[in-house]
């Protein structure tokens, strides 16, 4: 499966920023293209260890345990689906300086491997492996990049 330790992977999704304008129109969900790109930003911490949201609480945690399999899977996310509240952006950030920043993010994330990749558990799913974060997060952006026609 497609993740973000993967260098043509991460190849392809960088390839997919680079094409995003900020006229971009989404063809589902709330969010602006400025908004899901801060909003991946924010993901993206979290796997990298630099935002640390709080665990759900215990029937979040056993609902994430009963998705978990098929959401690790090859299915891609579903559209309109639930954002952790941590995770909703407000306001409109800056286009250019937020692709910028998912792109540094991104390259980083490549270069820091599972090494650097977090340990704090996921809000939703809990422990997760490296390998994980890094299929959760392509996923991810492959979700948004889809939301947007990328």
């Amino acid at each position: 499966m497609n993740n973000l330790f993967n260098p043509s992977d991460t190849s392809a999704i960088l390839a997919r920023i680079e094409k995003l304008q900020p006229t971009a129109q989404k063809q589902w969900g709330k969010m602006n293209v400025n908004q899901m790109l801060a909003h991946c930003n924010a993901s993206l911490e979290t796997a990298m260890g630099l935002h640390n949201p709080e665990r759900l609480g215990f029937v979040g945690r056993f609902f994430g345990k009963l998705l978990k399999p098929k959401f690790f899977s090859e299915v891609p996310f579903p559209k309109n689906g639930a954002t952790d509240k941590s995770y909703i952006i407000k306001g409109n950030p800056d286009f250019e300086t937020e692709k910028a920043k998912v792109i540094r993010q991104i390259k980083s994330f490549l270069a820091g491997g599972p090494a650097k990749c977090t340990k704090h558990p996921q809000a939703f799913f809990g422990e997760l492996t490296p390998e994980e974060w890094a299929l959760m997060q392509w996923k991810h952006f492959d979700h948004h990049l889809r939301q947007f026609g990328n």
